[in-house]
């Protein structure tokens, strides 16, 4: 039971600092992509990923599609290192990367993992069980 409750909070204070990254990149917020204040150009690779970033953080925070999210985050994460960080070297510490390297696991963990127990798809799944199984007839 415990390792539900730290798998659900990793989740979700995950899922929270990542939601901040959206937030910094679509409406420039936190100092936005110049630490003035700017967003993501509309129709861009850096606007879809801020647009992932908020709203895939959103329904993985709340545990809503954790997987198929999960495998999205992974790999928006791996396509933000290998464009915009690998270009720069080779070492993740070196190129400003052990960020999206760090997600890109964390999310393909939670792609195989689920979201744990206390999360929106655990709770529809327990409720489809309820309304699938026989009643008591005791």
């Amino acid at each position: 039971m415990i390792s539900q409750f730290v798998l659900s909070l990793l989740r979700i204070i995950s899922a929270f600092t990542f939601v901040l990254h959206g937030l910094n990149l679509e409406f420039g917020i936190f100092g936005g992509l110049d630490q003035h204040g700017a967003a993501a150009s509309p129709f861009t690779l850096v606007w879809v990923g801020g647009i992932l970033e908020f709203w895939g953080g959103l329904l993985f925070g709340l545990g809503l599609f954790t997987r198929p999210v999960a495998f999205l985050l992974s790999g928006q994460m791996a396509v933000a290192y290998f464009t915009v960080h690998a270009p720069k070297g080779f070492w993740p510490i070196l190129n400003g990367g052990e960020l999206a390297v760090l997600y890109c696991f964390l999310f393909l963990y939670f792609c195989c993992a689920g979201g744990g127990s206390f999360s929106l798809d655990a709770l529809i799944k327990a409720a489809a069980r309820r309304r699938s199984s026989p009643p008591d007839r005791t």
